[in-house]
């Protein structure tokens, strides 16, 4: 049995609290990971602050998990003792749904997302389902590796529906909200050959300073309109008003992709900024496919996070700066 010291919400809207557990040994089909790093993510927030509704209640938070494999259950091969593996968001899928069977896991009609529907990484250590655990071999930082298992995955996968096959040399993508996703992204985007634009909040120097040392082509406020027209946009910022101001920034049969997973009301707006052919969609959620695709090209691209350590401890604190604005790049916690 192993001891397993955790950060869990017991009720949305309220801190996290430290509890000690004994961690039952991994079923059929599990691992036990002793975490490493944990990633702190928007959708994070997003259930702790009770955006989302039904999570298992108590939760364990966190689902961008880097650790090492400290037991094995039954049945598995493959993975073997002290190897480093990474834990996405997806957790379980049902494999029998319409939508798995068509190669749409993303969309299972019985999932389990880790941190929200099953215990996640805000931990010392955590079970996972086998199938969804990626090895990760030993090359860089574990806290500098753990936002790719979710904000590098959801960006990858909001990239690929924006890019949808067009040649990636000179395509001008904007990116709304200069936050963890994109900064991942936006590295491999210019590796690709794309010209980043970044949008930021209003008076946000910092983040724009952030975006054009990565290389963005253009950074300003998200009021603003980019120097050029851009064949797609991503918006990563849960604000339901920059769905009319990236239609207004996208050329003709552009995209809009809403990357996140929760996020306030679209205002009204005139036909004529979805006319000619643009598109408004949405992301949810990632593949295994995703994950393999993405964990193979980011050190291609020589994805480098930017991060803030924070201890297990200092989870509530990780969250409220995240939610205060106050990162840049991405929130860490390191057990």
């Amino acid at each position: 049995m192993t001891i397993q010291r955790a950060m869990v919400l017991e009720r949305p809207g309220t801190p996290l609290r430290m509890r000690e557990s004994d961690l039952p040994g991994p079923g059929p089909g599990e691992l036990v990971i002793e975490v490493k790093a944990c990633g702190v993510c928007r959708t994070d927030l997003h259930v702790v602050d009770g955006d989302l509704p039904k999570p298992k209640l108590p939760i364990v938070p966190g689902h961008e998990i880097v650790g090492r494999v400290a037991a094995i259950g039954p049945g598995i091969t493959g993975f073997s003792i002290g190897e480093r593996v990474g834990v996405p968001w997806l957790g379980a899928t049902c494999g029998a749904c319409p939508y798995c069977r068509a190669g749409r896991e993303n969309l299972c009609d019985a999932p389990l997302f880790t941190g929200y529907t099953r215990d996640g990484g805000f931990a010392s250590h955590t079970l996972a389902d086998a199938r969804y655990c990626f090895p990760l071999g030993e090359a860089g930082d574990d806290a500098e590796i753990a936002p790719w298992l979710c904000a590098g995955l959801i960006g990858w996968r909001s990239s690929r529906m924006a890019i949808a096959g067009a040649q990636t040399q000179g395509f001008a993508l904007g990116l709304y909200g200069f936050g963890a996703a994109a900064h991942i992204l936006a590295q491999v985007a210019i590796w690709q050959g794309c010209r980043v634009h970044a949008f930021t909040r209003p008076g946000d120097g910092a983040a724009q300073d952030f975006a054009r040392s990565l290389g963005a082509r253009w950074a300003g406020a998200s009021e603003e309109m980019p120097p050029e027209p851009l064949d797609a946009a991503i918006i990563f910022a849960p604000v339901g008003a920059l769905v009319p101001l990236a239609l207004k920034a996208v050329k003709k049969g552009g995209r809009v992709v809403c990357g996140g997973i929760h996020m306030s009301n679209i205002p009204s707006f005139p036909y004529a900024l979805l006319w000619e052919e643009r598109q408004v969609m949405s992301v949810a959620n990632l593949t295994r496919e995703d994950a393999r695709d993405f964990l193979e090209i980011a050190p291609q691209a020589g994805v480098h996070c930017t991060v803030t350590r924070y201890p297990l401890t200092q989870a509530n604190e990780a969250l409220a700066d995240l939610r205060d604005g106050r990162l840049q790049g991405a929130a860490v916690l390191v057990p």
